[in-house]
């Protein structure tokens, strides 16, 4: 009764000894190493684009007020006396 079934004499491809070579799968490293880099090269697009539309919409940065000291400083050594001395 055991003779009986056709496929008695084959073999389970997952323990035929050319089933690795057989396979032509990725490689799981491959697929990582791909995934990375695409999720890197959105990251850094995606900040050009960001940084590019905010230099278009922001308006410039104000700039810091200059004190009264740095502002004598600078007419004295361009030759121009402060005001009140």
């Amino acid at each position: 009764m055991a003779e009986d079934f056709e496929f008695a004499d084959k073999v389970p491809p997952s323990f035929d000894g050319n089933a690795a070579a057989d396979a032509g799968g990725f490689n799981p490293g491959l697929i990582v190493l791909l995934l990375v880099v695409g999720i890197l090269l959105v990251f850094l697009v995606g900040n050009y684009v960001l940084y590019v539309y905010a230099q278009k919409t922001l308006p410039p940065k104000k700039k810091k007020p200059v004190s009264k000291k740095k502002m004598k400083r600078e007419k004295l050594k361009q030759g121009v006396s402060a005001p009140g001395e």
